[in-house]
């Protein structure tokens, strides 16, 4: 590793603080810094998504103690999402593939990061007639979850734009709803990997890395505390958007020089 796994954690730790005072749980930006490090790209989806988990359940209990949650609303968007998660970690891709749509998933998940706070700005924007239809919910959550299974991203950092474009509802609910929808779609997108790569070298590799759970585990409680009082919101996420673009870009070159 470039880095090392100490220099990883404190980069975790700081990530996770930043990405829990938003309602994320970071998976792209810890997918980014693991690539900056040279980790094997079959490590990747499998570190992240447990990064994930350990972030955002946290949050997703706080935000079910508040009543933010409306399972009515949320089930038909996991209805697809988390059985696609689970397919999507299982699907074998090569390793210029996966490369190539990593670096893709996040140049996207970058320019979407950049342009939420414009679209959580547009409060009086009316919902298209599409974003009303029954199959809206099922497709959205079922693509976005098919792609965060594969590339080790839990998805909330696409889903949020786009509930906040259909003006779904409100902020902190939309938070809690991307939250949640991180939580359920890393643990099958965790499974789907583990069957992929055969439980024992999957668990290997877990155990590998186990500094950086720690060090998520860490930063992802002081970052639903103190981290939002620290740094504005729209900070934290033009930086940690800087890196992904900057990631993505570094990418997507190497694989197409």
């Amino acid at each position: 590793m470039a880095l090392g796994v100490t220099g990883l954690a404190l980069l975790f730790l700081l990530t996770a603080a930043l990405y829990a005072s938003v309602g994320f749980g970071g998976g792209s930006t810890y997918i980014a810094l693991l690539a900056l490090s040279d980790v094997d790209y079959r490590a990747l989806p499998i570190v992240a998504l447990l990064c994930n988990i350990i972030v955002v359940l946290g949050g997703t209990l706080r935000f079910q103690a508040r009543g933010l949650i409306d399972w009515k609303r949320i089930w038909p968007i996991l209805l697809l999402s988390v059985p696609a998660a689970w397919a999507g970690g299982r699907l074998p891709i090569d390793r210029d593939s996966f490369l190539i749509l990593l670096g893709s998933s996040l140049l996207v998940a970058g320019a979407l990061l950049l342009v939420e706070p414009a679209l959580r700005d547009r409060s009086n924007l009316e919902r298209g007639n599409w974003a009303k239809h029954v199959s809206f919910a099922p497709v959205v959550g079922g693509g976005i979850g098919f792609l965060s299974g594969m590339v080790g991203i839990g998805g909330g950092i696409f889903l949020a734009p786009i509930l906040l474009l259909t003006n779904w509802s409100d902020g902190r609910r939309i938070a809690a709803t991307a939250s949640l929808f991180i939580l359920v779609n890393s643990a099958s997108g965790l499974a789907g990997q583990l069957m992929k790569s055969n439980w024992e070298q999957g668990v290997d590799v877990l155990l590998g890395f186990w500094p950086l759970y720690l060090a998520v585990l860490v930063g992802g409680q002081a970052g639903s505390i103190l981290a939002s009082k620290a740094l504005p919101e729209l900070w934290i996420k033009r930086l940690t958007a800087i890196l992904i673009l900057y990631v993505a870009i570094r990418i997507i070159w190497q694989q197409f020089a």
